[in-house]
């Protein structure tokens, strides 16, 4: 591939991860700023009994979504960043379709007629339009991942390459 093509396909990695790092802070907010709502939300997945950790979850998870979001946006810690939101992705994924496929069985319904909130941020969604969604996001938390995105990272213009990474001299 020429340089052309690198610096486009570097570019294209820079927007994806600033689109990715968007998409965590509005969702994480729009969770955060009503903790009630999507408190009732993840009590609908039935899947913590304790109510204590289940409140430390529906008020924490919203603002780790907001700082894994804020990382990716201003590029530091950007493999570390895109690998905890590709691990948040997974479960939550599967967790949504798990209970698809409940609602699905119990209604006797179409699996892509499905529509509920899944929690996500963005109210009730079509089933097949939110797996889609998420394995884009999934597949944009993968460039990072493979070293793509670089660019316009914080950590990087502070010590570009090439260049030492500044010593504290003893006193």
């Amino acid at each position: 591939m020429n340089t052309t093509g690198l610096k486009i396909g570097s570019r294209v990695a820079v927007l994806a991860r600033w689109f990715l790092g968007g998409i965590f802070v509005y969702m994480g907010l729009v969770k955060a700023l009503d903790p009630a709502a999507f408190l009732k939300l993840v009590r609908e997945y039935e899947m913590v009994g304790n109510s204590v950790l289940l409140n430390s979850i529906a008020s924490a998870l919203p603002w780790f979504e907001v700082f894994c979001g804020v990382l990716l946006l201003t590029g530091v810690a950007v493999r570390g960043s895109a690998l905890v939101v590709l691990g948040m992705l997974i479960p939550f994924t599967l967790i949504v379709l798990k209970r698809a496929l409940a609602i699905a069985s119990a209604e006797g319904i179409f699996f892509c007629a499905v529509k509920f909130n899944c929690g996500c941020g963005t109210g009730d969604v079509l089933i097949c339009q939110k797996l889609v969604e998420n394995s884009g996001l999934m597949l944009l938390a993968l460039l990072p991942l493979v070293g793509l995105g670089k660019k316009r990272a914080l950590r990087f213009s502070l010590w570009p390459t090439g260049t030492p990474e500044p010593t504290t001299v003893p006193s």
